[in-house]
């Protein structure tokens, strides 16, 4: 019982090369938020005058740095600590958030975090993705009917909790997926878990069409 565990202690443990990742994930990450903010500024406007918490359907941009640490790097923290880092680049950059910013990161990173961590830290799958930024979404909601919309109504909160949840999962869930496993295929993450699962299916499949040939 001893090995196993020690493996799996071992594999929770962060590398030089996973926290200069998440490092470099979070200003890359932090630089697309950036820009999000910019293209929430040109279409939160309508979306507001026609039903206001519709822009929550543009939050999921958002979330991404959570989704994509956690899904690469695979550690305790790494979908937290990757967002946090991001949003403070985003903020840094002077998207126009502020200090608020910074802690939307931690929030909507915990949120992440916690599906993650949900499942042990062993899977990392697309439907995990999906709960994952569906969950920051969620997260950051809550934390925005405080911060911004305090004289909402409490179907007006609901309806953005909703909305968030879902741009959560697709943008950041099943786009931050999508991405990785481009990344994965590009040899990019070679030196991760994806890079690895990767690796193994091929191995997998070359075994097969081995086994296939031989001669009965």
């Amino acid at each position: 019982m001893s090995a196993p565990v020690s493996l799996r202690s071992a594999s929770l443990r962060y590398r030089t090369v996973d926290l200069v990742t998440v490092a470099m994930l979070g200003v890359a990450v932090g630089v697309v938020f950036w820009g999000w903010t910019q293209l929430y500024h040109l279409l939160s406007a309508g979306l507001s005058v026609a039903f206001p918490p519709a822009t929550g359907l543009l939050g999921g941009g958002w979330l991404l740095g959570g989704v994509l640490g956690g899904l690469i790097v695979r550690k305790p923290g790494a979908a937290l600590l990757t967002e946090v880092v991001a949003a403070s680049v985003e903020a840094l950059l002077g998207a126009g958030w502020g200090f608020s910013a910074i802690v939307s990161g931690v929030v909507q990173g915990f949120g992440a975090e916690l599906v993650l961590a949900l499942f042990l830290y062993r899977r990392f799958g697309t439907v995990v993705a999906a709960l994952a930024g569906a969950a920051a979404g969620a997260c950051g909601a809550v934390y925005e009917w405080f911060a911004y919309y305090p004289d909402w109504a409490w179907g007006f909160r609901l309806a953005y909790l909703g909305l968030f949840a879902l741009s959560g999962a697709l943008l950041a869930g099943l786009g931050g997926a999508a991405l990785v496993r481009a990344l994965a295929r590009a040899g990019v993450l070679d030196a991760f878990g994806p890079g690895r699962d990767l690796a193994d299916r091929a191995a997998d499949r070359a075994a097969g069409r081995a086994v296939d040939r031989t001669p009965a």
